[in-house]
């Protein structure tokens, strides 16, 4: 994994905002965040489980789904792509409420945005905000928080990833 220190963070009540530079292209950066989930996403962090997970992923388009395939061809739809904009930007809905309880209603889900800054052709900084953490209703803060620690560790894997691919 990355050095954690790699991964910067801020939070406001509802938003939370991380920044880190990764060692690769604006295009190579996009492709690994959205087509290798699987290959820094924390399996347990999906409803499978690690033994059980067997596919995580973005479908690359504007509508498109964040998904998990598990064991005997369950799946589960937890986000939705809003913006689709490669190597630049990303945006999608979080519908995982603070129980982990998937919120069908995107009115109700937070929202992440991803931006791609290219620095140069072999750097990328990478700004992730987790947004409108009051949609989760009184539970907000204490999702935010939580998931302080939970996008610090998916970015550290994320930046490892990045590192290990671009080698």
């Amino acid at each position: 994994m990355a050095d954690p220190d790699e991964v910067r963070q801020e939070s406001d009540r509802f938003s939370l905002r991380s920044s880190l530079l990764v060692p690769a292209s604006a295009e190579r950066a996009y492709a690994v965040f959205t087509g290798a989930l699987a290959d820094w996403w924390v399996r347990e962090y999906t409803w499978s489980g690690p033994e059980a997970l067997a596919a995580i992923g973005i479908e690359p388009r504007a509508g498109g789904m964040l998904y998990e395939i598990g064991p005997y061809g369950f799946r589960n739809d937890w986000g939705r792509v809003l913006t689709w904009d490669p190597p630049r930007r990303l945006v999608f809905t979080w519908q995982i409420g603070p129980d982990r309880v998937p919120v069908p209603d995107p009115a109700r889900a937070s929202e992440v945005e991803v931006l791609f800054h290219a620095g140069s052709p072999e750097q990328t900084r990478v700004d992730v905000e987790h947004r409108y953490f009051d949609r989760h209703g009184t539970a907000a803060e204490g999702y935010r928080e939580a998931l302080t620690a939970g996008w610090h560790e998916l970015l550290c894997r994320y930046l490892a990833t990045v590192a290990r691919t671009s080698a």
